[in-house]
C-alpha cells in the first residue's frame, strides 16, 4: 500500500501563493517564539522570579555570565533561522514526493506511531552522539561547537545556542530522517517537541533543582541536567542527547556520575 502523502497539490499551490521567504519568516518566527517562551520561561522560573532567595552560585551566574547569555541568545536566533530553512526544505521535498511523511494514521497501523517515535529518537541519539564527538575534535571545535561552551554553567538559554556548522548538521539530520523513515505528522511534531524540551531540561541549573533529580534508576539510562552539566564542565565526557547508552558503549561516561547515581549518594558529588 503506498504511503498516504500530504496533498501535494495543496502544498504546491500554497508554496506558489507565497514565496519561500514568506514561509521562512513564518517558521523562523514560530521557532524563535517557542525558544523565548520555553527557555525564557524556564530562566524566569528558576533564576529571575525570586532573586532575593536565589542561591549564591545563581547570583554569581547572573553577574558573571550575562554576556554569555546574550551570546547564547544570538546563536539561538541564528539556529532558529537554520531550522526554519530546514522546515521549508522539508515542505518543498514533500511537495515533490521526496519525503516519507504521511497523513493517515492507519497507513501503517496505530501501533506504528509509537514505534516510529521510539525508532527516530534512538536513531537521532546515535547520530547526534557521533556528530557531537566529531565536532569536539580539536580541528573542528573552535568553529563548530565553541559557542555552545562559552560558559561552564549552562542555562536554559544555552539549549538552542549552536554555531552555524553545528546547526546545519543537526538540521540536515532531521531532513534526512523524514526522507528515510515513514513518519506521521503527529509523530514528527512529537519528536521535535521532545528534542526542544529535552534540550532545555538538560541545561537547567543544578543548584535550582532537587538533589535527587533525575531519580536514581532513571538517571542511569536517561540524560538529564546532572548528566549534561558534566559535559559543560568536562567537555571530554557525555556526548549523548537522550540516553546514556552511547556514552557507556563509547567509554565517555564520567565515573563520578555513575557513583552519584548510587542510592546512598546524591548529585551534589558531581557539581
Amino acid at each position: 500500500m503506498p504511503i498516504a502523502q500530504i496533498d501535494t497539490e495543496i502544498l504546491v499551490r500554497s508554496l506558489g501563493d507565497h514565496s519561500f521567504v514568506f514561509y521562512g519568516l513564518v517558521f523562523f518566527g514560530i521557532i524563535l517564539a517557542r525558544y523565548f517562551l520555553l527557555a525564557g520561561g524556564s530562566w524566569w522560573w528558576l533564576y529571575a522570579r525570586s532573586p532575593a532567595t536565589s542561591s549564591r552560585s545563581t547570583q554569581r551566574l547572573k553577574r558573571n555570565d550575562s554576556n554569555g547569555i546574550g551570546a547564547d541568545i544570538c546563536l539561538s536566533v541564528l539556529s532558529a533561522a537554520v531550522f526554519a530553512l530546514a522546515t521549508i526544505t522539508v515542505l518543498a521535498l514533500q511537495s515533490h514526493g521526496l519525503t516519507r511523511l504521511y497523513a493517515r494514521p492507519d497507513t501503517y497501523g496505530w501501533w506504528y506511531l509509537a514505534l516510529s517515535y521510539g525508532v527516530v529518537l534512538i536513531l537521532q541519539d546515535g547520530i547526534y552522539y557521533a556528530i557531537h564527538r566529531l565536532i569536539h575534535h580539536r580541528w573542528l571545535y573552535s568553529w563548530c561547537h565553541h559557542g555552545h561552551h562559552r560558559t561552564r554553567q549552562p542555562t536554559p538559554w544555552t539549549s538552542f545556542a549552536f554555531d552555524l556548522p553545528e546547526a546545519i548538521l543537526q538540521a540536515l539530520v532531521l531532513v534526512l530522517l523524514v526522507m528515510l523513515v515513514p513518519l506521521h505528522l503527529i509523530t514528527l511534531m512529537a519528536v521535535l517537541s521532545t528534542m526542544t524540551i529535552w534540550a532545555i531540561v538538560n541545561h537547567l541549573g543544578l543548584d535550582r533543582l532537587p538533589s535527587g533529580f533525575p531519580h536514581h534508576w532513571l538517571g542511569r539510562w536517561v540524560i538529564g541536567p546532572a548528566h549534561h552539566s558534566l559535559h559543560h564542565r568536562h567537555p571530554g565526557v557525555h556526548f549523548g542527547l537522550y540516553f546514556t547508552l552511547w556514552d557507556r558503549v563509547g567509554g565517555t561516561e564520567d565515573s563520578s556520575y555513575d557513583d552519584a547515581m548510587e542510592p546512598s549518594n546524591d548529585l551534589s558529588a558531581i557539581h
